[in-house]
């Protein structure tokens, strides 16, 4: 039981002279009111956001623009050139090749629609997570309610984040502080998405560290693990709600390599590495199973880094995955291995115990 006996509630004014306000070293007056301020709240570390793509100069959108223009002109007017041919043979001819010029058009005009459409996706997801960091920074309500609502309706095509939209949909009312709202926001429709990016990382690094550990030549290692990157970055962004084209991954893969630049470049300096070296497996394996593992934990770096640039939302109330969590199927130590090889053996015969 406690001998401290239980404070009354007061009432009092702050600019009373009778209240003084605790400070360090000084001792407050007999029967004073003394208040002592709560110390300041710990500020969350956010994790840094990715860089966004880097602009081309002026000049070369200027050479491409007048490149492309030539190159259309000149496909234009072959195209004419031939339907011109084709009436001049026969006239079903020439409404053939009319034909399928429209069919050349149409199909044109879709993929150029695809690709300025996922272009203006992955622009809207580099905006929510710059403006997701800015209402965490700043405890913006209404920043973090519109960061919210646009991601509620991008994932709303996603039925594996249906239960994940209800739950938030029906919290949306009941918070008041928008870096709360953020991080509720984060833990309900980007916890799903990460364990699944997570294991899709992990799933590309097992299948590079196979594959060029047992391929015979160094040229089916490299476009190997060329098509796995850009197949996982293409994974992701689609997991994550975007929906790059052809230009779009050229434009986010160039952001992830940037982004892996600005955080350590291909070096992978984790801990798993450090307990792969420390303990003596790499003198073990051989040199081709060494590669491969090498090219499974460059594959992993690679599949974070596009993580952090794929996903919405700054890493805030989850953990951002670490290179020992998506890679830690590389490199399984068995204890029986480790066992000295060079112990003597027991005489034919000897009864071990």
């Amino acid at each position: 039981m406690s001998d401290r006996t239980p404070r009354r509630p007061q009432a009092f004014r702050l600019d009373d002279p009778g209240v003084v306000l605790a400070e360090d070293g000084r001792t407050a007056p007999r029967g004073a009111v003394v208040v002592t301020p709560s110390p300041a709240e710990a500020v969350e570390e956010i994790a840094p956001l990715p860089l966004p793509p880097p602009k081309s100069s002026r000049w070369g959108k200027l050479f491409w623009t007048g490149l492309g223009g030539l190159v259309s002109l000149g496909i234009g007017l072959a195209v004419t050139r031939l339907i011109e041919d084709l009436f001049a043979r026969a006239d079903w001819l020439g409404y053939a090749g009319l034909g399928f010029a429209a069919l050349l058009v149409l199909a044109g005009l879709v993929i150029i629609g695809r690709e300025a459409f996922g272009l203006m996706r992955l622009r809207t997801l580099n905006h929510l997570r710059e403006q997701a960091a800015e209402a965490l920074a700043k405890d913006d309500r209404r920043l973090a309610e519109s960061v919210t609502s646009e991601l509620l309706a991008i994932a709303a095509t996603s039925p594996r984040l249906f239960r994940a939209r209800t739950e938030l949909s029906g919290h949306l009312g009941a918070i008041i502080d928008g870096a709360d709202l953020i991080r509720l926001t984060e833990r309900q429709l980007m916890g799903p998405l990460d364990a699944e990016a997570t294991r899709l990382v992990s799933n590309a690094a097992k299948r590079v560290s196979v594959v060029t550990a047992v391929s015979p030549r160094a040229a089916v290692d490299l476009i190997f693990v060329l098509l796995t990157a850009i197949g996982l970055v293409r994974q992701l962004a689609l997991l994550y709600g975007g929906r790059p084209g052809a230009l779009g991954m050229m434009r986010l893969f160039r952001q992830v390599v940037a982004h892996l630049a600005v955080t350590g470049g291909m070096a992978a300096g984790d801990s798993l590495v450090q307990q792969v070296v420390g303990h003596g497996i790499a003198a073990k394996l051989s040199a081709r199973l060494g590669e491969g593992v090498v090219n499974g934990l460059l594959t992993a770096r690679l599949g974070i880094a596009a993580i952090e640039v794929t996903r919405p939302l700054p890493f805030a109330a989850l953990p951002a995955p670490a290179l020992s969590n998506v890679a830690s199927g590389l490199i399984s130590r068995d204890e029986a291995k480790d066992r000295p090889t060079d112990a003597p053996h027991p005489p034919p015969g000897a009864v071990q115990p």
